[in-house]
């Protein structure tokens, strides 16, 4: 499956906020920015998006910025992409229905029905904390000490 690059932002970005989640603060798509090392306008683009599906509510302002709408233990990864990527849980064109619509059948019941089910299913339960949580078991990785 290839995520655009939009679906991949939405999903750094998301689980950023979340590693920072307290219920009341608004971060600003600048600090995002600068900490995932994502073009700021890119990131309004993509924070539109969110914001249209619920997923984020934000406030303008000094004092502004964004704030996910619910806590990452309710944000799926599902909710973020279906919100991003419109055509990623579109269903599979047909590919020979005219001249071999038993094959087209076969197609969709054994291959394509099943796998759409199964990766929208997986995304539906895993969730921005699922992300966060391994996010934290990566920390540090690649940082060597070394001492002579």
């Amino acid at each position: 499956m290839r995520l655009s690059a939009k679906g991949r932002y939405a999903l750094a970005a998301t689980t950023s906020m979340a590693e920072q989640h307290n219920g009341n603060e608004y971060i600003t798509l600048i600090s995002i920015s600068e900490k995932l090392g994502i073009s700021k306008i890119y990131l309004e683009q993509v924070f539109s998006l969110l914001k249209h599906a619920g997923i984020v509510n934000s406030i303008k302002g000094s004092q502004g910025g964004y704030q996910l709408s619910k806590s990452p233990k309710q944000i799926s990864v599902y909710d973020i992409l279906s919100a991003i990527e419109t055509s990623l849980f579109e269903g599979t064109e047909e590919t020979v229905h005219d001249t071999a619509p038993d094959i087209e059948a076969a197609l969709k019941a054994k291959i394509f029905k099943p796998l759409d089910h199964t990766i929208e299913e997986f995304l539906k339960l895993t969730s921005l904390y699922d992300l966060v949580s391994e996010a934290e078991k990566h920390k540090g990785d690649g940082d060597f000490m070394f001492f002579i």
